[in-house]
């Protein structure tokens, strides 16, 4: 049986994959969704001080995109070619995406490794040729079973995702064993239960497998836009093929032994739960039959609704990330759908809902908090942060949930991805530090003038300022630049060095930020939501 990545050891890069996304069109929220969530992930495990290798990139052959570039009365690469530079990247670079790789599927180094990978499976008498006939949606470039569809009132069979009619498709392919590896799937399932996530996800996955496989064909014969079939140019590769093929070439299959054995297999690949099948079935008898190793893990996240529908160009309900940055700003964009809705499920986007959140949490929790504690360390010590005295009962509260927060954070974002319970847990220590400084009252015991009183009042301020300095390191993944904010507020940059070389795990040790260090009350971090402009 192959290993999976959680079993090789050493060196090894943590290593995370998104899908590679259709070029058809601009990203929408759906897929900067995906992307962010890869970003916080392997932030927070830069942040653990490991190894990281963080992969995304665009599928740019198939049906769909070449339907696309002649409507656009373009060639199918120039079309990729303008949607990569002017869409894509940008959008990554406006979010804070920080890729390692950005793999393109047209590139040389992926299209020739293809080719060798697909050789070396038709050598392996692993591929033979065939007919095919049946039901084909373009939008998911994917052969579909019968029962997979849905059917319209007047009886047209559609595609259950794009609502959309199939259509038949009759012509001489290429197909690879896939039936073979049924057995040995349900084995690996067996063995390695969290391969598949969620629950929901692997139970369908394995229902599916128990029905028994189909070989799959892997070529197509009726268009031209697509990396040649090595032995038979008549024919080009499937779309899916190529594309799940991104994840070797993309890190040195066939090409950078040393890269390659440090990084591949992939530990998580992020994906919706629309391409399930082909990451948890084909994908990894893909690897079986090359005797290569099997990722660690294929994570599909849920769908984002409007209206009811999942979002999408198709259908009409795609929305912009830009049209949420320019009124929430991007740390607060990357926060909303990671707190909003359990990965792994589906959920519904709304302006109120947004709205909402970032005034309560973002705004009033956080944004005041911070604040608050500059105004006060200034006010009472000059911006100067004053040496902690004896900690009392009340301080030990705030210790002992900060290093709750700091555990389950770490559990929750960076080895289960429930990216929302570790986010609530952070917010749940901001929410017992206000209200430590409510019971506390600084301002009140500011009016003591002794020297109990000072010494009072600055433990008090130490404790707030030293709680938020954690704060500041665990939201970092998630909201780089209010962090990176709040960590010069608090003069930490220059006693304690790069915000991003704080150990996520060591954030619950307390007293790190030493006495004396500049706190300064900088811009508001969540300013007040302007109306949002009607059309």
């Amino acid at each position: 049986m192959a290993a999976t990545g959680s079993e090789k050891q050493g060196t090894k890069a943590f290593y995370v994959t998104t899908p590679i996304y259709y070029v058809n069109d601009a990203p929408h929220l759906g897929h900067a969704y995906t992307t962010v969530a890869g970003d916080v992930l392997t932030r927070w495990h830069r942040q653990r001080g490991e190894k990281v290798w963080y992969l995304t990139g665009t599928d740019e052959h198939g049906q769909k995109i070449m339907r696309t570039a002649e409507a656009n009365d373009v060639t199918p690469q120039a079309w990729c070619d303008k949607l990569v530079e002017e869409a894509w990247k940008p959008l990554w670079e406006h979010l804070n995406i920080a890729n390692d790789d950005f793999i393109r599927t047209t590139q040389k180094r992926h299209t020739d490794r293809v080719q060798e990978f697909v050789q070396d499976l038709y050598d392996k008498d692993e591929i033979y040729k065939g007919g095919y006939e049946g039901p084909y949606c373009v939008g998911c470039e994917e052969f579909k079973l019968p029962g997979d569809l849905v059917e319209a009132e007047d009886g047209t069979k559609l595609c259950p995702v794009h609502k959309r009619p199939v259509e038949i498709l009759k012509e001489e392919n290429y197909f690879f064993k896939l039936s073979a590896y049924g057995p040995k799937l349900l084995e690996f399932y067996e063995a390695n239960p969290g391969f598949i996530q969620p629950e929901s996800a692997r139970n369908e996955v394995v229902n599916f497998v128990k029905q028994g496989l189909d070989d799959l064909s892997i070529s197509r014969s009726t268009f031209d836009w697509g990396i040649p079939v090595p032995w038979d140019e008549k024919h080009v590769i499937y779309v899916w093929i190529d594309a799940l093929l991104n994840y070797a070439t993309a890190v040195g299959y066939n090409e950078n032994p040393a890269k390659f054995e440090e990084t591949f297999p992939a530990d998580v690949h992020l994906i919706g739960k629309d391409i399930l099948r082909f990451h948890a079935v084909i994908w990894p008898a893909m690897l079986m039959a090359q005797g290569l190793p099997v990722p660690g893990r294929v994570a599909a996240n849920g769908w984002l609704m409007v209206g009811g529908e999942k979002m999408s160009k198709s259908n009409l309900t795609g929305i912009k990330p830009q049209d949420l940055t320019s009124h929430f700003g991007v740390d607060a964009y990357r926060w909303y759908f990671l707190r909003a809705i359990a990965f792994g499920q589906d959920g519904s986007f709304s302006w109120e809902d947004f709205t909402a959140r970032y005034t309560s949490e973002l705004a009033n929790d956080y944004g005041n908090l911070a604040s608050r504690v500059a105004a006060m360390v200034g006010k009472y010590f000059g911006g100067e942060l004053p040496a902690s005295a004896a900690d009392g009962d009340a301080e030990k509260a705030v210790h002992e949930g900060l290093a709750k927060a700091v555990a389950v954070a770490d559990a929750k974002i960076g080895e289960e991805l429930d990216f929302q319970a570790g986010i609530l847990a952070i917010f749940d220590f901001v929410k017992q530090v206000n209200g430590y400084i409510t019971e506390q009252e600084p301002w009140k015991v500011a009016k003591d003038e002794s020297e109990e009183g000072r010494a009072r009042l600055a433990t008090i301020l130490y404790t707030a300022a030293e709680s938020l300095r954690a704060v500041a390191v665990l939201l970092n993944p998630i909201m780089p630049e209010t962090s990176q904010a709040l960590w010069d507020s608090l003069g930490a940059e220059a006693s304690l060095g790069a915000l991003a070389s704080q150990p996520v795990q060591d954030a619950a040790t307390w007293g790190q930020l030493p006495a004396g260090a500049t706190v300064t009350k900088g811009a508001v971090l969540f300013p007040r939501l302007e109306e949002p402009k009607k059309d």
